[in-house]
């Protein structure tokens, strides 16, 4: 199925961003209608399935395929574009296809390292990371502009972006300051992550659009689904990659209260008012179901379960998860499906953590339903209307990037990647990062953590003194100090005027 669609944009699409996928020609932006968002915060004219697929050739370990797609955008990229784009769809298929696959390109581990590869990939992402900065360098309030112009830079009336657009940055953003050395990205990303954390509603909700102008709420709904879901992946995600316990507190109090205003008795997600959690609407996109897989990650697997379990019934009623579905009435508000990833990656998630032979089945009833409704000549087509299985012309690229790299993975159980239990991760669009050790740690963030507002914490530990703000300590071995105290007891009986007490089970020898 990756071939066939791959190779089918190749040979019908490539140059262009996609494929159609009915009538095999390559499809790119709507000239004639530059304020199509719909087409145009996507399509840039960057070959974007090629580059939002290529870790994904890495992923199977076909290192011939991976060269050769690698050199195809060396040797056709350029993104002095006069184009209009979305910040937060540049970021995570374009930004993060190349630095994962940079990273793959210079690994010995995964088997594709590239011979005679000079970095021309992470170069590339560099030159579109600075592309995009005016978003960030043109705000006064640290909430990013929505959409740049790729050749002139900021436009100052892109002032309303939804959550996800703000808060999904950090990943791609800090990995590529890690690579490169400039830190004005990830500082940027954190920013943004932070301003619209310190926005939140009382009851620790945000909304789904923010105005970049005033860090008033454009659209004061809160939930997980589309223009939302991605920021909680990025909060719990972010510590998981660069192990900073700022994110993961900011995780932890936005889940709290997602289960206490969010989450129905039974089981599903609603929209809700930022400010009072007053149930609007029982329904919830197909957006919503990686949230399961985001469950597995912090560990909670019973509301992981039970939330995918709702979403396996909507697949085998209709073959795929309809785009919205209302769970009070029991209908579809949106019928189409348009290849997404999402459920897929959830039933991955749970499969690893359990191992439970049911969610291999499941996979199973996946990948033939969308053989048999989705295939065409040249690739795959998305369903509209989804009940009739009427193909209609499009294949996004998250179709290779994401849905066939999980349902390659959950079968392909020797593959490195199953098998390893490191801060590596998948990007909200499917792309596998890992920083190398020696970016791993950075100086920059040493003394300026949001939860230790002051740089002399100390940890008092029997016969020691562990003191945050000492440079001579890693990040890494402050966040495992942090994490070990905090797993022993609670965090506030053990502050005490500035200093953390150990625990008297503490020994140097744990420690």
């Amino acid at each position: 199925m990756i071939y066939h669609a791959f190779n089918g944009y190749m040979k019908y699409g490539f140059p262009e961003d996609e494929l159609y996928p009915i009538t095999c020609k390559g499809r790119t932006r709507d000239y004639l209608n530059t304020d199509n968002y719909v087409i145009n915060d996507v399509l840039g004219n960057y070959t974007l399935t090629l580059i939002d697929s290529l870790d994904t050739l890495a992923v199977i370990g076909d290192k011939k395929a991976f060269g050769d797609a690698v050199n195809n955008v060396i040797k056709t990229i350029n993104f002095d574009n006069d184009y209009k784009v979305q910040i937060f769809e540049v970021n995570i298929r374009i930004l993060g296809g190349l630095l994962s696959a940079h990273l793959f390109a210079i690994n010995d581990d995964y088997g594709v390292k590239l011979d005679n590869y000079n970095n021309e990939l992470l170069d590339l992402a560099y030159d579109l990371g600075k592309r995009l900065l005016p978003a960030f360098i043109n705000s006064k309030t640290d909430i990013p502009l929505a959409r740049v112009n790729l050749k002139k830079g900021v436009l100052l009336n892109e002032i309303s972006n939804c959550s996800a657009g703000v808060g999904t940055l950090l990943l791609e953003f800090g990995t590529l300051s890690r690579l490169t050395g400039d830190m004005r990205f990830e500082n940027y990303a954190r920013k943004a992550l932070f301003k619209l954390w310190d926005n939140r509603s009382s009851i620790n909700l945000v909304g789904y659009n923010i105005n970049s102008s005033n860090v008033n709420w454009d659209y004061a709904i809160s939930g997980i689904g589309a223009g939302i879901d991605s920021i909680f992946e990025y909060m719990l995600k972010a510590y998981i990659l660069f192990g900073d316990p700022d994110y993961l507190k900011m995780f932890n109090d936005s889940y709290e209260a997602i289960l206490k205003y969010v989450k129905t008795h039974d089981g599903i997600y609603a929209s809700v008012n930022m400010n009072t959690g007053v149930t609007l609407s029982s329904n919830m996109d197909g957006l919503s179901a990686f949230f399961p897989g985001l469950l597995v990650l912090m560990g909670d697997l019973p509301n992981a379960i039970h939330l995918h379990h709702i979403f396996t019934e909507l697949w085998k009623k209709y073959h795929a998860i309809p785009e919205v579905f209302n769970f009070k009435k029991k209908r579809i508000e949106k019928d189409y499906y348009s290849l997404r990833p999402e459920f897929i990656e959830s039933n991955y998630m749970l499969y690893l953590a359990t191992k439970d032979p049911y969610y291999l089945e499941i996979g199973e009833m996946v990948l033939n339903d969308i053989e048999t409704y989705c295939k065409t000549e040249c690739g795959y087509a998305q369903l509209n209307p989804l009940t009739h299985f009427k193909k209609e012309n499009r294949m996004e690229s998250f179709f290779i990037s994401e849905t066939l790299k999980y349902l390659y993975l959950l079968f392909d159980e020797d593959n490195k990647i199953n098998n390893e239990f490191t801060n590596s991760l998948f990007t909200t669009e499917g792309h596998f990062l890992i920083l190398p050790h020696s970016v791993y740690h950075n100086k920059d963030y040493d003394n300026s953590s949001y939860l230790f507002t002051k740089p002399n914490f100390n940890f008092k530990c029997p016969n020691m003194v562990f003191n945050l703000g000492n440079p001579l300590l890693s990040k890494r071995q402050k966040t495992m100090i942090y994490g070990l105290v905090n797993k022993l007891s609670p965090l506030e009986e053990l502050i005490l005027d500035n200093e953390i007490k150990c625990p008297s089970n503490v020994t140097k020898e744990s420690i």
